[in-house]
């Protein structure tokens, strides 16, 4: 009980960037004032809470606040995408502190990626000059499917040769760390929740694109996983029932009609890229995306009917699922974002509301991510912290 009752208090100070002091934190948290004196001691011994200053504008003594202390606390993230690894490592307020990128390892070895991953991990470590003592742990963001309890990845679509490979053990025996892996849709989503600000309140879905598209979920501030830790597959959503042909055998899926690799394809048929390149490895499909959503900005009409056309399928998707959960917001992210984003703002929002069962009850907000380019990294992060610090209902369990 004590441990919960630490990480509500702990929890209640990190959603309020202004500090709470020990009173409000008792109103708030209902819990006695002698009880709020008792965990506050502890937090400020564990150097996770620091006493900011003096606040009073009404009767009786000013008041200390308790806010976070930044440094009390880092944790690693690790976001495996096909086309690029990112890593960034986090302090206890969500600050990115140190951040690199390199493209992912072609072929079709793990333990190849794995390694490149650990050794990277252990310069980022040195490089940020972080106490290794105070990080947490790690958390890597993975295409899914994964095994949620075992930590494996489970022949994710777009990672050719990753048949059960046990990530998360790993990973721990490369690097020494503690390690968690989650899916990178869901990891955005705690990113969201833990660093995007307004954005990542209530419920909402974050719809991550990536080399493919998923979308995480969030209700009523807490993330759903589903069963097996795998909630949020959308890729097999029809949204053009004469589309192309998709590999579970129907028509017009997300995965077949929406994804990056798809629209490239479209652009290179429409003769807005070069045709001659054979290479269709994901970095290389990443760098000729970018090409085509710069080619639709610079005014070439076809590039930009290609990316219109796939915020039409896109919003459809997203509305059978906004319909389906009754969010109050839809937050798009992910290392593809950026080149959507004019393009997707601007449409999607009216075709969502179009297309919304609740439209005379309440708006569906649209938004990009509060969190920037790196969400699935930040949010491998944050999954570190949020097991570490979250409440839940698992720490109120007496052992034995």
């Amino acid at each position: 009980m004590g441990d919960f009752n630490l990480t509500v208090i702990l929890d209640a100070i990190r959603r309020t960037p202004g500090g709470l002091s020990r009173v409000e934190l008792a109103q708030i948290v209902g819990l006695s004032p002698q009880t709020i004196s008792n965990i506050s001691r502890r937090l400020l011994d564990q150097s996770l809470i620091v006493e900011a200053g003096k606040e009073g504008g009404g009767p009786g003594k000013p008041r200390t606040m308790l806010r976070l202390n930044p440094s009390g606390m880092y944790a690693v993230g690790v976001h495996l995408d096909p086309a690029v690894l990112t890593f960034v490592l986090l302090d206890l307020v969500g600050a990115v502190v140190k951040h690199s990128r390199i493209t992912t390892p072609s072929g079709s070895d793990p333990g190849a990626v794995i390694d490149t991953i650990a050794s990277e991990i252990q310069r980022l470590i040195k490089d940020s000059g972080v106490d290794r003592a105070r990080i947490a742990g790690m958390g890597v963001a993975s295409p899914g499917p994964i095994d949620l309890e075992e930590g494996t990845v489970v022949d994710p679509p777009l990672l050719l040769g990753w048949h059960r490979v046990p990530l998360r053990d790993a990973l721990a025996a490369a690097t020494g760390l503690s390690t968690l892996v989650d899916k990178d849709v869901t990891s955005a989503a705690v990113a969201e929740t833990w660093a995007g600000g307004p954005s990542g309140t209530g419920s909402f879905v974050f719809v991550y694109m990536g080399t493919g598209i998923g979308c995480g979920i969030v209700l009523n501030d807490e993330v759903v996983r589903g069963t097996s830790g795998n909630a949020g597959e959308i890729g097999h959503i029809i949204v053009d029932p004469d589309g192309p042909p998709c590999d579970c055998g129907k028509r017009g899926c997300v995965k077949s009609s929406c994804i990056p690799q798809v629209l490239v394809a479209r652009g290179v048929a429409a003769g807005v890229l070069d045709g001659s390149r054979q290479n269709s490895s994901a970095p290389a499909v990443q760098e000729s995306f970018a090409e085509l959503c710069t080619a639709a900005y610079a005014g070439d009409a076809k590039a930009m009917e290609i990316i219109e056309h796939s915020a039409v399928l896109v919003a459809r998707a997203v509305s059978a699922v906004t319909n389906t959960l009754d969010v109050d917001r839809v937050v798009f992210g992910g290392p593809f974002w950026s080149g959507l984003s004019r393009s997707y703002l601007a449409r999607i929002p009216g075709m969502i509301e179009e297309n919304s069962d609740t439209r005379k009850i309440h708006a569906v907000e649209v938004v990009g991510t509060g969190v920037g380019e790196d969400v699935g990294a930040v949010g491998a992060a944050c999954l570190v912290l949020e097991h570490t610090l979250a409440p839940r209902s698992q720490r109120l369990l007496l052992e034995g």
